[in-house]
């Protein structure tokens, strides 16, 4: 198939892909069509050198074979996911291996293709795999960013940021904490500068996003 229109998107820029299969015929094939479209490609015949690879949790997604010489694809996920490395898996998969593909994909991979496969599929397949990373990598980025900037915050701050994002005004809160108004008034202010926010719906947004739900 001619895969030469296919561009990535913006956001896929600069993205580095782990292939791992000990096929190194297939392997090469696929290495060569998602560097034929701006990927980086990182290639591993063996999962333990993969797990190894200093490069390997900077990687944003991995094409990983079902049936490997000498380990299952399953237990490299499961390996993945125990050293906490949470980029998108995407199966490639023999005859027969289906079932196994399936209980990958309930296990947390994002997709699988049995080989031979499309070409654009498959492209089109790692784009959006690579696009979500990087979306819950910004989410969980700005979440880490919101904890650190609440963890600054006094033990008197965390009690008025309660209250105000409550909808309580500053004498309701004052009278709460049994403390002055005017003494309310600089503990929201120093909370809304070290939470980095300017309006009150932001600081309510930022608080329920550090709320687990």
């Amino acid at each position: 198939m001619n895969h030469a229109s296919f561009r990535l998107r913006s956001s896929d820029s600069a993205s580095t892909i782990l292939v791992v299969d000990d096929d190194h015929v297939f392997r090469g094939a696929v290495s060569s069509l998602l560097r034929s479209v701006g990927h980086t490609v990182q290639e591993f015949s063996n999962p333990l050198d993969m797990l190894a690879h200093p490069q390997a949790r900077a990687a944003h997604c991995m094409i990983l074979d079902v049936r490997l010489q000498g380990h299952s694809g399953l237990e490299v996920q499961t390996q993945m996911t125990a050293l906490g490395m949470c980029l998108p898996i995407i199966f490639m998969t023999g005859h027969g291996d289906v079932p196994m593909s399936v209980k990958a994909m309930k296990a947390g991979a994002v997709d699988f293709f049995s080989k031979p496969f499309n070409h654009q599929d498959f492209l089109d397949s790692v784009s959006k795999a690579v696009s979500h990373y990087r979306e819950d990598l910004e989410k969980r980025e700005q979440l880490q960013s919101l904890h650190e900037h609440f963890s600054r915050l006094t033990s008197r701050e965390k009690q008025v940021m309660e209250g105000v994002v409550d909808g309580l005004l500053n004498k309701q809160i004052a009278n709460n904490l049994n403390i002055s108004e005017i003494t309310v008034k600089v503990h929201r202010a120093n909370t809304m500068r070290k939470m980095g926010v300017t309006t009150l719906a932001d600081l309510v947004r930022v608080s329920q996003l550090l709320t687990p739900q």
